[in-house]
């Protein structure tokens, strides 16, 4: 459990990180978080398919706190990708403890109803059901969440006003990403860890 925990918190971490650093894919613009954050999701399937919904919700319980701090931590000693010295952390931001809020709410309702649904599918076939519902659930309410509460009237008066085609964007890439290579890697870590997937069993 600690261990899943600290996965959670790595992967929050990173993504933070990353956010802060545009690419371009087939036109579209975007940032590397896009690529690292959804590894979250395949994180959270696996957690309820081999220990079940409650210790995947107390895996997120246990990441929320830890989360929040490193989150408002590393964005502050890292404003737009450059490393602003230790310093900075002796003066409290509010723009990025709003951001490191936002990806705290963003990140608990996000995974409870990924866990929710996953939960809910996983016994049903066809394999990639439950993986690609819950991520694509999970991922919309975490996306909205994270760019309404971080940027809805914001002091950034760029984001204010487009943050909704932003997060549009966002999850864009994000289901892409998902559907294409993290739903598999799903299927690949599952035959892994516990064994090939069995079609489920019909209901009497």
């Amino acid at each position: 459990m600690p261990l899943l925990a600290a996965l959670h918190v790595a992967i929050l971490v990173a993504s933070n990180y990353l956010v802060q650093w545009p690419v371009q894919l087939f036109g579209v613009l975007t940032t590397w978080g896009a690529f690292s954050f959804p590894l979250v999701f395949v994180v959270t399937d696996l957690t309820v398919r081999l220990l079940g919904p409650q210790a995947a919700r107390r895996v997120v319980a246990r990441v929320m706190l830890p989360a929040l701090a490193v989150s408002y931590a590393v964005s502050v000693l890292f404003q737009e990708g450059r490393f602003a010295g230790w310093q900075a952390l002796g003066e409290f931001n509010l723009f990025v403890a709003r951001i490191a809020l936002a990806s705290l709410v963003a990140y608990a309702a996000g995974q409870w109803l990924d866990i929710a649904v996953f939960a809910r599918l996983r016994q049903r076939p066809p394999w990639w059901l439950a993986p690609a519902a819950s991520t694509v659930l999970g991922s919309a309410l975490d996306t909205l969440l994270f760019f309404g509460v971080a940027f809805h009237r914001s002091s950034d008066a760029f984001m204010a006003e487009h943050w909704v085609g932003i997060a549009l964007v966002d999850y864009a890439v994000k289901l892409v990403i998902s559907l294409l290579a993290y739903v598999p890697l799903y299927r690949l870590l599952v035959d892994r860890l516990a064994g090939p997937l069995q079609p489920a069993r019909p209901q009497a």
